[in-house]
């Protein structure tokens, strides 16, 4: 997180993770692009004022069409 919330909005912690990569660490290789790391699911902190700008947010720098998945969304306290 790198700033403090201000009113109105709230911390989300969003888990996620790339299926690509997963499937190819299954099979002992590793993707051109994205660490293997990805293949575990992966905490990112997102402020928001609720959890659709979060999940829009997070989309927006980890794009589905690039096989990365959402699992969980959780609201985090201060």
């Amino acid at each position: 997180m790198l700033y403090k919330p201000c009113q109105g909005e709230q911390v989300y912690e969003i888990s996620l993770y790339n299926r690509e990569v997963r499937s190819l660490v299954k099979e002992n290789q590793s993707h051109e692009l994205y660490n293997d790391h990805w293949a575990d699911s992966q905490k990112h902190d997102v402020v928001a004022r609720d959890e659709t700008e979060a999940l829009r947010m997070i989309s927006e720098r980890f794009d589905t069409d690039d096989g990365f998945v959402i699992e969980g969304v959780n609201v985090m306290t201060l």
